[in-house]
């Protein structure tokens, strides 16, 4: 099997337009959570999230292309533009036909069903633009980013709610470690924050209305993001070959379904796919120095993957660093994933732990190092990213330095 390798970034969300810029708000421990400010936000309870800010389309894009891209595919071309230029590819002639895309995303073109359902059920116009569909469908984003960069070979979504971008990347890591292709552009995209998409989380009862705080006694919630994340997997040898700057190797990676039920998480379900996990990469416990976890702020979630953490690693669990990024760039749902893994890089390459901010309180049922508030510098050998997803939804990736 083929070892597999990331040899390039990209990224926009709340915390930055690229990787640079989202890093070191990362290690600076800034918060990207703030108003929300769209159509009809004084008609939603939860009124905060991270959201991209300054954001203007037409800065990026014409207007010709813009009646094809929702703003979850504007996000995953900008971020994929950004890894592909850091990785200096080149996609012609054989590396065209053995290079693909795999991205997830759980809503896909959130914006444009919203702007149409508004034009037809509420002006009451009868008729919609020739290109809805195809801006709207979920595999748009996956679509225009093989166009952009002529990648003919596999290109899939992959939506399964908040693992979607573990799942794609993991996948995308499964086919150029099996000699499938040379080369995957993986991660995820998500812009779910419309009125339409924060009514429906309301309705769930896990949102915030102040502030994300993983792991802290006081926590209120979840609270979404929007944006992208998007890398560069290829073959370690070829990486190499060409002289390309290695970011980090994915060694392994598990998927399940918990089975259980559809919104609350399962201990057991989460510890399977972690031991799995590790079981792949050939790591063993103490190999692992750092988990992002999924440590969404709401009680069940992070009292359960506490559990399934301390469970998997057993009295190890003293000597890690878990901490939850959401807090500071929120839940992007099917792009969580993705920036979480610029946390992972991070700690590989720069020997730098990003913090769990607004954590306030020591909730005992959580006794783990969340890394609180305040960045650390650490060499950790193994890094282990979390994804659990409702639906039972599991997706475990582990990555360490070359």
């Amino acid at each position: 099997m083929n070892r597999v390798v990331i040899t390039g970034s990209g990224t926009i969300n709340a915390l930055g337009t690229d990787v640079t810029e989202t890093l070191l708000s990362m290690q600076e421990g800034k918060c990207g959570i703030g108003p929300l400010k769209f159509r009809d936000v004084d008609r939603l309870s939860i009124k905060i999230g991270a959201q991209i800010k300054g954001y203007t389309e037409t800065d990026y894009f014409n207007r010709h292309e813009l009646v094809l891209y929702d703003r979850f595919t504007q996000f995953a071309i900008l971020a994929a533009r950004q890894a592909v230029n850091e990785s200096g590819l080149i996609f012609d002639e054989e590396l065209s036909e053995n290079s693909g895309v795999l991205l997830g995303t759980a809503a896909g073109g959130m914006n444009t069903w919203e702007d149409n359902y508004r034009a037809v059920f509420q002006s009451g116009k009868n008729r919609v633009h020739p290109f809805v569909v195809p801006k709207l469908m979920n595999n748009a984003a996956t679509s225009h980013v093989s166009m952009e960069f002529n990648l003919k070979g596999p290109s899939l979504t992959v939506s399964t709610a908040c693992a979607s971008s573990n799942h794609a990347i993991g996948l995308a890591f499964h086919m150029v470690r099996s000699g499938m292709v040379d080369v995957m552009i993986a991660g995820g995209s998500e812009a779910m924050l419309t009125f339409g998409g924060v009514k429906a989380w309301e309705g769930l009862r896990v949102m915030s209305k102040d502030a994300c705080r993983p792991f802290s006694d006081n926590r209120s919630g979840m609270v979404q993001g929007e944006g992208a994340g998007i890398f560069i997997l290829e073959k370690y040898e070829n990486a190499i070959s060409r002289g390309a700057n290695i970011l980090a190797e994915i060694v392994g990676f598990a998927m399940n379904s918990d089975a259980s039920d559809i919104v609350v998480p399962s201990q057991q379900g989460a510890a399977t796919s972690m031991r799995r996990a590790l079981k792949d990469a050939r790591m063993d416990i103490n190999d692992v120095g750092y988990i992002n976890a999924h440590g969404t702020g709401t009680r069940a979630n992070d009292t359960t993957e506490c559990a399934a953490i301390t469970k998997v690693f057993g009295a190890q669990v003293k000597k890690l660093m878990v901490s939850s990024t959401k807090s500071m760039h929120g839940h992007l749902i099917g792009g969580t994933g993705a920036v979480e893994l610029l946390a992972c890089i991070m700690a590989i390459r720069d020997g730098i732990i990003a913090p769990t901010i607004g954590y306030e309180q020591k909730d005992t049922s959580c006794d783990i190092d969340v890394v609180p508030n305040i960045a650390r510098n650490a060499k950790v050998k193994g890094v282990v990213s979390n994804a659990f997803a409702f639906g039972g939804m599991n997706a475990v990736l582990v990555m360490r330095p070359v």
